[in-house]
Parts: C-alpha cells; sequence; structure tokens
C-alpha cells in the first residue's frame, strides 16, 4: 500500500535503487496510496508511534551513554556521533511522519509535471543520471557504515559477549536474554531507518532539482526552437503575434517551475537546517576520532566521507540549479526578440512583445536557490 510514484498518464516509474530502499524500508516516513483502507491508515499511525517510543528509548540510553562517561573525553566523543544522528532523524523523520501528506502531494506533482523520462528525452534523462552519480555513491557509503555496525553481534558470539550495536547505558540489565534479544532487533530497525532516511532523503531531493534543472533547460531550447522557425516563416504581419503567443506559453511553463521551486522550498527548508545543523557538529566529533585513532574507528572514518559527500551532492546539484534559474532572464533577453521585430512589419505586436519581454525578464531577475530556513 506505499505509494508507489507514476507518471500523469498512469505508467508507474522505475525509482532509482536508493529512493527505491527508501519506499520499501522505512514505512515512517512514506506516504501510503491515496485508496489506503482506515483499517491500513490506523495501523499506519500505530506503526509510527510505537516507533517513536523506540527512537525515544534509544535517545534516553545513548544519552545515559554521553552521561556516564562525562569525564572520559574519548569514550564520550565515541557515543556522540550515534546520538547527534539519532537527535537529528528522530526530530526530521516524525516531522515528515506527521506530514507525509504533503510529501505524497508535492512528489505526485513532480512526477506528472516536472519529471523527465527516458523515453520522452534520453540525452538529458542520461544527463540527470550521470548528474545524480554522487549521490548513489554517497548511499553505498552509508550502507557501507550500516554494515560495520551490524558485525557487533558477529563479535559478540566469537568473544561471547552480548553488546548492543550503539554505544549505550541502560537502566537495567540489557544483557539478559529476553532484554537483550529485542534491544537488538530495535537497534537494527533504528539503524535501517537512519541510513535510509539519510540516503533517501538525499537522492528524493536529488532527483527533484535536477529534473527541475532539465525542466528549466528545456524552456530554452524550446523557446530556441520557436523563434528559429518563425524567423523562416515569411507571413511578417503575423510573425511578431505568434513569437508573442509562443513566449506567452513559455512564460506559463516558467511560472509553474518557479512555483514547484517554492513549493519543494517550502517542503524541505526545515529538514535541510536540521541536517545541516547536526552534521557540522558531527563533522568535527567525527573528523576527531578518525585523526586520533584511524585504525578503530574505521566506521567513522566511512561515516565522515558520507556525511562530507553528502553536503557537496547537495552543494554540487543546487550549484547547477542556481546558475541554470540564474541565466533565464538572459535568456529572454538573447532570445532573438530583436530580430523578430526587424521582420515584423506589425508596430502594436512589436511593442506587445517588448513589453512581454521585459515582464519575462522581471519575473526571472531572482535565481532558484534552496535553503534551511534561510539560515543554510
Amino acid at each position: 500500500m506505499r505509494y508507489q510514484p507514476r507518471l500523469r498518464d498512469g505508467q508507474a516509474i522505475p525509482l532509482p535503487w536508493p529512493v527505491a530502499m527508501y519506499r520499501r524500508l522505512n514505512h515512517t516516513v512514506w506516504p501510503l496510496e491515496d485508496g489506503a483502507s482506515r483499517l491500513v491508515v490506523f495501523l499506519e499511525k500505530i506503526s509510527i508511534f510505537v516507533g517513536f517510543l523506540i527512537f525515544t528509548l534509544h535517545n534516553e540510553v545513548d544519552f545515559h551513554y554521553l552521561i556516564a562517561n562525562r569525564k572520559d573525553i574519548d569514550k564520550m566523543l565515541t557515543g556522540a556521533p550515534t546520538y547527534l544522528v539519532l537527535v537529528e532523524i528522530q526530530i526530521r523523520g516524525f516531522e515528515l511522519a506527521v506530514r507525509k501528506d504533503d510529501f505524497k502531494r508535492l512528489l505526485q506533482k513532480f512526477y506528472a509535471d516536472i519529471y523527465v523520462s527516458q523515453e520522452s528525452h534520453p540525452e538529458l534523462y542520461s544527463r540527470i543520471q550521470r548528474l545524480m552519480l554522487g549521490t548513489r555513491l554517497n548511499s553505498i557509503a552509508y550502507l557501507l557504515a550500516l554494515f560495520n555496525f551490524s558485525l557487533v553481534p558477529v563479535q559478540n558470539i566469537i568473544y561471547h559477549r552480548r553488546d548492543m550495536l550503539y554505544q549505550q547505558v541502560y537502566l537495567f540489565d540489557n544483557t539478559k536474554l529476553y532484554f537483550f534479544l529485542p534491544l537488538i532487533c530495535m537497534n537494527y530497525w533504528v539503524g535501517i531507518i537512519i541510513t535510509t532516511m539519510l540516503f533517501g532523503e538525499l537522492n528524493v531531493l536529488g532527483e527533484l532539482m535536477a529534473h527541475l534543472n532539465t525542466r528549466y533547460l528545456l524552456l530554452s531550447s524550446d523557446l530556441n526552437k520557436i523563434c528559429k522557425r518563425l524567423l523562416e516563416d515569411e507571413n511578417r504581419d503575423e510573425i511578431a503575434a505568434k513569437y508573442r503567443r509562443a513566449l506567452i506559453h513559455i512564460m506559463r511553463r516558467n511560472v509553474a517551475l518557479n512555483q514547484f521551486g517554492q513549493e519543494m522550498e517550502k517542503e524541505f527548508s526545515f529538514r535541510i537546517f536540521i541536517m545541516f545543523s547536526f552534521s557540522a557538529v558531527l563533522l568535527c566529533v567525527m573528523g576527531f576520532k578518525a585523526y586520533t585513532n584511524p585504525a578503530g574507528n574505521i566506521v567513522y572514518i566511512i561515516w565522515f566521507m558520507a556525511k562530507f559527500c553528502e553536503l557537496l551532492a547537495f552543494g554540487m546539484i543546487g550549484s547547477i540549479l542556481y546558475a541554470t534559474s540564474d541565466e533565464l532572464s538572459t535568456m529572454y533577453y538573447s532570445c532573438n526578440w530583436e530580430q523578430i521585430i526587424y521582420r515584423s512589419s506589425n508596430a502594436r505586436e512589436n511593442v506587445l512583445l517588448m513589453k512581454l519581454v521585459f515582464q519575462a525578464i522581471q519575473i526571472n531577475s531572482r535565481p532558484f536557490f534552496s535553503h534551511g530556513l534561510k539560515i543554510f
């Protein structure tokens, strides 16, 4: 019953593997289909509530570890990264969980109107996949970090221990088997939710920005084709009017893309703020641990690289989209409208066309960029 992205004609979209894992494994944040029954909706709300309680339990025992080792900086910093990422995902994930219907509506609009399919534009689609390569590699790095944590049960068997996956201090004896088994399962579940949230939202936002960037590029391409076709037209009386009508259509598409960008900004702004806020502290802590004891902190080195590449991927895709949207005003100015006016014999249409070009430049005077609560 999980929402399956579809094109406007109802065709199901083959999701990239990180997004597919995000959809399949992270039931906390991924929305349901529109036709889900009341029972399914109720059970999902119950599962989200139980998931929140499990996160809260982990939050407490992770924090107890920090308090118990507050006088030993090295030990305290060993548990700090998992605690920080736990709090980060609890805020980001459950903020999304309570408003996942808004997230679904954004995805529905994206796949219906913005998504560039392989069948319609194979070259542009291939360019998008190359652009998203960094986020795919980042997803692998996060999975490697999770795999490193998952080796703890193997070490438990070898050395006859009952350690948890993360650095935690319980207020009861968690090594008793009837406590240990459910708690270790909760550790695994929390790890899966955190990891899929980290690379899943990165890939979703990357897809939105990459396809929006491509739609902006298509505006420029379509406008140049229209101008070239009209300049070959022999009808001097109608050339300016035809160009003005085509330009109005292009501008409406432009405004629709701008509106989608604003909706995307509204959806992700808070979570981007949380992500960058915690990332600043995480990079410092993991960098210190990796520097002081590289051989004993392989997981933190992998995690540091994944987090750094995550921020780098955001910045790269965002910069490309910023540059493309910044060139839109130049696109309208350099779309050979003066050649259309030179060829046209209709003075009134020429004036209307010039005013429309000026309006188009004004609409795109501010390039698009995504930020976290106007801070990051």
